[in-house]
């Protein structure tokens, strides 16, 4: 790879946001915050040393404390939650490094264990079985969030959002993608409901949309992205045919919006979906959504560099080459070899 290398060329996401590349950190979920959901010294350094990247998207930050899924992932709601963060902004900033975060509610992906014995919130009662990482238990029942619910759920974003523009985050992305909540608002398998959030494919929209103005409107949309999974993948949704029409009309309403980009939520963007027309969930987004495309999904550097070359999409999210160098973009432009990603890597923040 050459530095005339299509990736290493700036590009501007809007009149607020210039990247100085386009290769954009992916947000990969690392379980290193501490048991008050609270960024450490430690990844304040691990995020620092990776500044050379495009744009840096953070792991997955619970807006409020029915978000949670996981142990020990970071959080946005609390005032020692923002502060912590800041070290982390501050930390790439000195590093001239851009860095959004990205605000995220598990939805159904959750147990009693974390939510002091409530049963997760999802747009239907549903059961999930599959078992939980790291805790010898497996997934269950969650429970239909109430119109009430829904509209503090809204606001939860919004609030999450203004702190991490508090926390000196650039922007924001809205997780829409995996599973999680907002995703499950988008898909028929996990969305039932029969009143203005579900059925039509205008109403199963409406949760997504509305997130997106009430962060727009608290932050701007020029410091917004959503990332998506158009097709069903992970976290037990099963694709619909009639999926790929929620997702249509959502892009063609995001056209509509100034935000910042649509980022692809796949581990493998090769993968074509009998729900898509099989398409990829790229190629998917790319033919309903005008603006900016980031797509993630296994991809090396000499097929992005590729596939932005012919306009498949814009900018590349890349997570494992990111952990295993963190000074990635610098090795690229004088052409130095990588280091191989090697599953060990996960044991400490590198």
């Amino acid at each position: 790879m050459h530095n005339e290398n299509i990736l290493l060329q700036s590009y501007s996401l809007n009149s607020q946001l210039t990247l100085k590349n386009r290769v954009v950190m992916a947000p990969m979920t690392r379980t290193n915050a501490n048991d008050d959901l609270i960024p450490t010294k430690e990844m304040a350094g691990y995020y620092g040393r990776r500044a050379s990247a495009g744009l840096i998207i953070t792991e997955g930050t619970i807006i409020r404390p029915d978000g949670l899924g996981y142990h020990r992932v970071p959080a946005l709601f609390t005032e020692a939650q923002i502060h912590g963060w800041q070290h982390v902004t501050n930390e790439v900033h000195q590093n001239h490094g851009l860095i959004f975060t990205q605000i995220w509610h598990v939805g159904r992906v959750s147990h009693p264990h974390f939510l002091d014995g409530n049963l997760p919130i999802s747009p239907s009662a549903t059961i999930m079985t599959s078992p939980i990482r790291r805790t010898g238990l497996n997934y269950g029942k969650s429970r239909a969030a109430s119109l009430a619910e829904i509209q503090e759920l809204i606001a939860s974003y919004a609030n999450a959002a203004t702190n991490a523009i508090k926390a000196g985050f650039d922007g924001v992305e809205i997780h829409g993608a995996n599973g999680y909540l907002v995703d499950q608002f988008l898909h028929h398998h996990t969305n039932h409901r029969e009143d203005d959030y579900g059925g039509s494919s205008e109403n199963m929209a409406r949760f997504a949309l509305a997130i997106i103005k009430a962060c727009g409107d608290a932050i701007g949309y020029e410091r917004l992205g959503l990332r998506l999974s158009p097709g069903g993948y992970l976290n037990e949704i099963v694709g619909d045919h009639r999926d790929a029409l929620v997702f249509q009309y959502l892009l063609e309403q995001l056209n509509q919006l100034p935000i910042a980009y649509v980022h692809t939520g796949n581990f493998d963007d090769s993968k074509l979906f009998p729900e898509l027309k099989n398409q990829t969930m790229t190629a998917f987004i790319r033919s309903h959504y005008k603006g900016t495309v980031i797509a993630c999904g296994g991809y090396t550097l000499e097929k992005a560099q590729q596939e932005i070359s012919r306009g498949n999409f814009d900018l590349i999210a890349i997570g494992r080459l990111f952990i295993a160098n963190p000074d990635l973009i610098v090795k690229l432009q004088k052409n130095v070899a990588l280091r191989a990603y090697e599953i060990g890597m996960l044991d400490s923040l590198y």
